[in-house]
């Protein structure tokens, strides 16, 4: 039973049912796949805009990471339909408010989360509590050098699966229930 029951551990923690929405969020962290499968989903019509989230805080060999994104949502063909939003938020719960914040201003009600694959199901149970003005569903990024669904068979895998299930566990043991 315990041995079935870990077999489906990466399983659980994907999320992946995309809706049309006003707006499409990439949230902070990974900075290639994440906003490709966003300007895929863009271009596929299921959300007029899309935010990338961007801690403002970093620095890449000197360059604000903000000033980074800026220049590379410049370059886009679809320049004028996204937006990089500025993040000061260090985690999924934190930056719900900068993203609060940015789809306010845009008028915003139904919204597409982009987040990593192993990181769906966290990323949408934050955002639905933390925001429950707003309908929220999920796409996940797939990057199958960091996450797969037979964990145990690569070391990589292995970790970010248990790493993410720990922050699930704290999500609903402890983060759930602060305000």
């Amino acid at each position: 039973m315990v041995v079935a029951l870990a077999s489906q551990a990466a399983r659980f923690l994907r999320v992946d049912d995309p809706q049309k929405s006003d707006a499409i969020v990439v949230l902070a962290g990974e900075t290639k796949i994440r906003p490709a499968r966003a300007l895929a989903l863009l271009r596929h019509e299921m959300a007029s805009h899309v935010f990338v989230d961007v801690e403002v805080r970093d620095e890449i060999f000197g360059q604000r990471l903000t000033d980074l994104a800026q220049k590379y949502v410049d370059s886009l063909p679809d320049a004028k339909q996204v937006s990089v939003c500025p993040t000061t938020g260090l985690s999924t719960y934190a930056e719900s408010d900068d993203v609060n914040r940015c789809l306010q201003a845009a008028g915003a009600h139904r919204v597409l989360i982009i987040t990593s694959e192993y990181h769906t199901r966290r990323a949408l149970m934050i955002f639905r509590h933390r925001l429950p003005q707003y309908q929220f569903s999920v796409a996940a990024a797939y990057d199958s050098s960091q996450f797969g669904i037979a964990w145990w068979t690569h070391r990589e895998w292995a970790k970010v699966t248990l790493d993410e299930w720990m922050k699930l566990v704290w999500w609903e043991a402890v983060d759930r229930w602060r305000r």
